[in-house]
């Protein structure tokens, strides 16, 4: 019934109007209503919360978990003919051989390989599934964080992140369900598309937090404006928001901005408390390395993550050498000890401390960038973009440790079993999360999107030893 505080139609197309606008509201309100609670998954899951560690760059796992004695007999000579040649961004496939010249060890019950550039994480390889033999599209940067990101090397699509968003919900209603880090101030390749919603409506975005001591600016109320003021000005904006998008239902950028204006102001209420390190011990600290030069910024951002899947955040993503820093094309000695040291000890710290807290039960664990390093050499001391092969792992929500999965040829060119193309990997993160990613469905422009672009199985051996 049309009140004092609505002004009466005067045609019929005006009342339509007026009409569709209120239902399509009513409509997003309830869509986005959903992503404040928790959403069934299709079954049992065995992780409630993901953990991204994402080295931007690409790390060379030939140097850190995947040793090839070949290599460093043929180092210094062509590519044999015997190995298939490939495609690199730079164009020197035909650069000599590189071997490695890390120390490599077995740590732990499965006697998983390690080089001496990750000494913290070495004593973790016992909940640690390392595979080999992961594949990706993407041949350059933009092209291969897109797809490692969104699945595809191409903008456009909702990230991984949106989707366990969209999925799942959060179990926070005071807190983002997805987050997102990074460990300096340069642009991550691409920039915040990596964590955005795409075609979906953008109040599954990624959050992105800053580092330092302050991650949330500008979260805590004037001590001048007080609570009650507070509530007064952010119910008025409320009132005058909602008038203005009533006209706008298919505005979903207006939507989500209301959204955040009520997010940011439950946030006021547990944010503080949630971002708060100075709660932790100072044993605690020193675990991550939170108070060490090289490690404090990773260090903090690792033991920030840990705070916030306990508190129920859906999804976290933490990059590592932000700006495409782990990019060794020359000089990978220097580069990647600079880079390993700044993340080693903070996540190792994470899987200790997720672990002596119970939460590695419930917490998957990814660490891996947009792709791996070649055999071969440029400019003599680095190594060129290896989509072909390359390693990432997986600990916790699951997961069974201690193990290797897939190989890749004797020199770390090609994977050559178990190969799992990104689409695989996405799918088996969702696996764990309880969700089957041939059911996760969003409708865009009358067709059934899914977050693997109808591609993909999950491993779903890497729940078994």
């Amino acid at each position: 019934m049309w009140t004092e505080h609505h002004e009466v139609p005067k045609t019929r197309r005006e009342f339509l109007a007026k009409a569709g606008a209120g239902f399509g509201a009513l409509a997003m309100s309830s869509l986005l209503g959903a992503q404040e609670s928790v959403r069934s998954s299709h079954y049992a899951p065995t992780a409630k919360s993901v953990i991204f560690l994402f080295m931007e760059g690409g790390p060379s796992g030939i140097d850190l978990f995947d040793p090839k004695p070949k290599l460093v007999e043929l180092s210094g000579q062509p590519l044999p003919p015997s190995f298939k040649p490939v495609i690199t961004a730079m164009g020197e496939y035909n650069a000599p051989l590189l071997g490695s010249k890390r120390t490599w060890k077995r740590h732990g019950k499965g006697g998983l390989w390690a080089s001496d550039w990750v000494p913290y994480t070495a004593t973790c390889m016992d909940d640690i599934a390392v595979i080999r033999s992961c594949i990706t599209d993407g041949l350059n940067h933009s092209g291969g964080v897109c797809q490692m990101n969104t699945g595809t090397p191409l903008a456009g699509r909702p990230s991984l992140g949106s989707w366990v968003s969209y999925g799942l919900g959060t179990e926070n209603r005071n807190l983002p369900a997805f987050v997102v880090m990074q460990d300096n101030p340069a642009t991550v390749v691409n920039g915040p598309r990596n964590w955005g919603p795409g075609f979906m409506p953008a109040v599954y975005q990624g959050v992105r937090l800053q580092s330092g001591a302050e991650p949330i600016p500008n979260l805590k109320t004037p001590e001048a404006v007080g609570e009650e003021r507070q509530k007064e000005k952010l119910a008025l904006l409320a009132q005058m928001n909602r008038r203005h998008a009533e006209t706008r239902p298919d505005a979903s950028e207006l939507e989500a901005r209301i959204r955040s204006y009520e997010l940011a102001f439950r946030m006021q209420a547990e944010a503080p408390e949630a971002v708060d390190l100075s709660r932790e011990t100072a044993e605690t600290l020193e675990l991550y390395g939170a108070n060490e030069k090289a490690t404090e910024s990773y260090g903090r951002m690792c033991l920030l993550s840990r705070r916030l899947v306990e508190r129920g955040v859906r999804f976290v993503q933490l990059y590592s050498g932000a700006g495409s820093k782990w990019d060794a094309h020359s000089g990978i000695e220097k580069n990647h000890a600079e880079h390993c040291r700044s993340m080693d000890k903070p996540v190792a710290g994470l899987l200790k401390d997720l672990k002596r807290r119970g939460l590695l039960e419930e917490t998957l664990v990814v660490w891996g960038g947009e792709f791996g390093r070649t055999p071969m050499s440029e400019k003599g001391d680095g190594r060129d973009h290896n989509p072909y092969g390359f390693t990432m792992w997986m600990a916790g929500g699951g997961v069974a440790g201690g193990r290797t999965i897939g190989a890749t040829d004797e020199i770390g060119l090609h994977a050559t079993e178990t190969r799992l193309h990104v689409h695989d990997l996405h799918a088996t993160i969702l696996h764990l999360l309880g969700v089957d990613h041939t059911k996760l469905t969003y409708f865009h422009k009358g067709r059934p999107e899914r977050a693997t672009i109808n591609e993909g199985e999950a491993y779903r051996r890497i729940t078994s030893g």
